[in-house]
């Protein structure tokens, strides 16, 4: 039997572990949780959601509604966790997200060739799959930067709070998806009065901000803190996570602006602040954020939290296939890549996993076609320009031009040539 060594238990590992061992591997799977704390995630199990519970949406005119079609077609245990535990988000995908990784954890360690390995990684290996993701720090990112030559690069990220469903006073808040989008699955916080937004704007910029380690901020412009956003102009919240459009209540006048709440577990007593990434200290996110209508007498269940983010310079560092150009046997799968999301995390964990299969059987490179969404984010994370490398996510500029009522189409095209290659690798 082959074996094979995987090295990190998030969405990519879990991905990667999956694939190998329905192709008749022996997977042995390093992954230092709970052993020890990486100071983000709240458990041990395998497929942890650390940031949002959301896997955005669905719809296949949306970059990442087709990344996850193509993903199902390939066998995603994520897929297939995310279909059993989903939570009404509109038509975004959104999980229970301990409901979610138990799942993963409990059937890859049921199978009998999964083993896995409850240990800290210090060196980089000489094979297998690297998947330790954006907490990659200490000795490990160290050997990286020494392997890679041209270092890693890194961002600061933020995630947001959870509020106990119980406290949000509805007399004021009110159930409804953005445009009638579902069945009222979001609770939102309405900012009625423009003097009450701007109060609110003021005291989320001035409060009291928690300093990365080093004092030095780099944030990623795809996940902004709250406050950031907030720091750029005081309408910026209105045109970006707080926009009341589409969230009008039937005979009332449109909210200068809206918070939206969504739920994050099946039992549906908690939810989570929309777009509430944030760096505030913990006693500044409860007074700040209770100023929310609505929120005043709030109970949080989770504060929001600032954690650093490291990738890769994939360009400099990797070859087509994710193998590393200066270790051929070693391969490297999600945000540690530069991918940014769950989703494309997941979805290069995959891939990774196909190539290094193709590989260690003698076969020739045969890549995911690069006009595909999940072949066209590969081949950005490895032929980017080094110089203004940044994590990226799935989107339609990744792919030959249409124009916007054409994606559909262009979509089902893409979902078959995804489907016939996926008949050669699994």
């Amino acid at each position: 039997m082959k074996t094979v060594h995987v090295y990190g238990g998030g969405l990519a590992g879990s991905e990667a572990a999956s694939f190998l061992l329905r192709k008749g591997y022996e997977v042995y799977l390093h992954e230092r949780r709970p052993r020890k704390s990486d100071g983000a995630h709240k458990t041990g199990l395998l497929g942890e959601l650390v940031c949002s519970n959301s896997l955005k949406s669905e719809r296949l005119d949306n970059a990442c509604g087709l990344l996850k079609a193509e993903m199902a077609l390939l066998g995603s245990i994520v897929m297939e966790s995310a279909e059993r535990f989903r939570l009404g988000a509109g038509s975004a995908l959104a999980v229970d997200r301990t409901g979610f990784a138990r799942y993963i954890d409990e059937k890859l360690s049921s199978d009998p060739n999964f083993h896995r390995i409850e240990e800290q990684i210090e060196a980089v290996p000489e094979e297998g799959i690297l998947c330790t993701g954006p907490l990659t720090d200490g000795k490990l990112l160290s050997s990286l930067e020494e392997l890679s030559g041209s270092g890693s690069c890194h961002f600061f990220d933020a995630t947001a709070p959870i509020v106990d469903a119980k406290s949000i006073d509805m007399s004021i808040a009110y159930r409804k998806n953005r445009f009638e989008d579902g069945d009222g699955d979001y609770i939102n916080c309405p900012f009625d009065l423009k003097e009450d937004y701007f109060a609110f704007v003021n005291e989320l910029i001035n409060a009291e901000k928690i300093m990365p380690h080093g004092g030095k901020k780099e944030y990623f412009e795809g996940c902004l803190p709250i406050e950031i956003i907030a720091s750029r102009g005081p309408n910026t919240l209105r045109f970006g996570p707080l926009t009341p459009m589409g969230l009008e209540q039937e005979g009332k006048r449109r909210p200068y602006a809206v918070v939206q709440l969504r739920k994050d577990n099946l039992l549906g007593d908690a939810y989570n602040m929309v777009g509430f990434q944030t760096n505030l200290t913990y006693p500044e996110q409860r007074r700040v954020f209770s100023l929310v209508p609505g929120l005043r007498n709030a109970k949080f269940i989770r504060y929001g939290l600032m954690h650093r983010n490291s990738y890769l310079s994939s360009p400099d560092v990797l070859s087509d296939n994710l193998s590393f150009k200066k270790r051929p046997s070693l391969f490297a799968a999600g945000q540690l890549i530069g991918v940014e999301g769950y989703v494309e995390s997941a979805a290069s964990g995959i891939m990774a996993a196909v190539y290094y299969d193709q590989q260690a059987s003698g076969k020739d490179f045969d890549p995911l076609p690069s006009d595909t969404m999940l072949g066209a984010l590969l081949h950005y994370v490895t032929h980017a320009e080094s110089k203004h490398f940044q994590p990226m996510a799935a989107v339609y500029s990744l792919l030959p031009y249409v124009k916007k009522e054409e994606r559909l189409a262009l979509a089902e095209d893409i979902l078959k040539r995804v489907g016939e290659y996926a008949k050669k690798v699994l």
